[in-house]
């Protein structure tokens, strides 16, 4: 790999820790602020909404300057964010804020993939993007868990800055200003990221004309029969993981009767899984056999259900010695079927990121068509998480969810293997593979 990749990759890793870490310290002030629980996940509705609504606009912008420049000035929204959740105003508005900032960030973050690297290295870069971002996505969970702990939270509520009053009393604050300093480490790596060279022709500033080009941007994407089978499996995987967050945290509560900061450890087991299927499928999916990996996500929703009768009760209430420490079996168990649930996930999304990518960059440009990929997959999360919060509403019970949810996700995995079965009768497409932009 060359240089560069490594520095996007230590900017990727701590803008993704901040904004997991956040995610937990924004719930835990919905708590403080006695929110409805149907409030919560709406949380992350929030943040992804600008993925949809600029969606037109933000490839644009992506590809009119030096994306490592790009990166900086949308990782410093994050921190505006983070400063407007200090100072009083809603959690949700607030979040949307860093998600504005996260919406411009992502065609800069994935787009320099295809401009730095061949197309045969780009499943492997994404292995190591997507390990290292689920790598953060685990040690942010668990960060943002430790700093709304009692004995963490305060320590730091105990530092007072001498004649000064920050107007830090609570343990959410206190994480919010933790995580503000990690989004400025990351904006100092952005600043290190080198200019490609990469130049496209001079972008529009019509709305008008810039919704038009997303339009046909969109429809090119939909149309090839490489790019709507990678387009499907990755809109669907977003939504699903987005929702299946909060449904970790919730089946935590109710099955296995533990709190946010510890339901947010089986979240990062979760990730861990992923963190783990993303570099096994780096190192044993050529971006050519990308496609042979559809069944796990079948596999995944299946395994998922299972969830629904799962419960601390099944089994006997004894401990594990793992030698430094001890374990209850009920939770060992959950931990080893989560992290599972994970790997799956890991393995399929990988070459399906990797494949949508090359395709865009044959298609279109870097910018546009991750504008694309994002408009699609952040719509799913929005949908998703739209019916999981008038579920909660309607109070429907976490098992009867957790069923419909992996049920869902299996089904529509078998719909898209079909529909590839389908385009492959009438047309092989796998050729196009590797080819190289028109």
């Amino acid at each position: 790999m060359k240089p560069g990749f490594y520095t996007i990759m230590a900017a990727q890793f701590f803008s993704s820790l901040a904004d997991n870490a956040l995610l937990i310290a924004a719930i835990a002030l919905l708590y403080q602020l006695q929110a409805p629980a149907w409030m919560t996940p709406l949380l992350k509705l929030f943040f992804v909404l600008s993925y949809v609504l600029l969606a037109a606009f933000v490839g644009a912008f992506a590809d009119s300057r030096p994306k490592g420049n790009v990166m900086f000035w949308t990782n410093s929204i994050k921190i505006v964010g983070c400063i407007a959740m200090l100072f009083t105003l809603h959690p949700l508005a607030a979040y949307a804020i860093v998600g504005f900032g996260a919406a411009a960030y992502s065609p800069a973050k994935y787009g320099i993939l295809t401009e730095l690297l061949p197309p045969e290295k780009l499943v492997v870069a994404n292995g190591w993007i997507e390990g290292l971002t689920v790598g953060s996505i685990i040690l942010g969970t668990v960060l943002g868990g430790a700093l709304i702990s009692n004995r963490l939270s305060l320590a730091l509520l105990g530092l007072d800055l001498p004649f000064i009053d920050t107007g830090i009393d609570t343990p959410p604050e206190a994480a919010i200003c933790v995580i503000a300093f990690i989004y400025l480490i990351a904006a100092i790596f952005n600043l290190k990221i080198p200019d490609t060279g990469a130049r496209y022709p001079q972008q529009g500033k019509n709305p008008l004309r810039l919704i038009q080009d997303f339009q046909h941007c969109f429809n090119t994407l939909w149309k090839d029969r490489l790019g709507q089978i990678s387009l499907s499996v990755t809109t669907l995987f977003w939504g699903a993981g987005a929702t299946l967050q909060f449904i970790v945290l919730k089946w935590a509560e109710s099955a296995l009767g533990m709190s946010l900061s510890q339901g947010a450890i089986l979240q990062a087991v979760v990730a861990f899984g992923v963190a783990g299927g993303s570099i096994w499928a780096a190192s044993r999916i050529p971006l050519k056999k990308s496609l042979s990996v559809l069944i796990y996500g079948v596999m995944m929703g299946a395994l998922v259900m299972v969830m629904a009768i799962y419960n601390r009760d099944l089994l006997p209430d004894v401990a594990i010695d793992l030698g430094l420490f001890q374990i209850p079996l009920y939770l060992l168990i959950a931990y080893i079927f989560l992290a599972t649930i994970g790997w799956l996930a890991g393995y399929f999304v990988v070459p399906m990121n990797a494949l949508l990518q090359h395709r865009g960059h044959v298609l279109l440009s870097a910018g546009h068509s991750i504008a694309v990929q994002n408009f699609n997959e952040n719509l799913s999360v929005l949908g998703m998480l739209c019916l999981y919060a008038l579920l909660i509403w309607l109070d429907v019970p976490i098992s009867i969810v957790i069923v419909m949810f992996g049920s869902f996700v299996a089904l529509v995995m078998i719909q898209i293997i079909r529909w590839h079965k389908r385009n492959q009768a009438e047309y092989d497409s796998l050729h196009l593979i590797g080819e190289h932009k028109h």
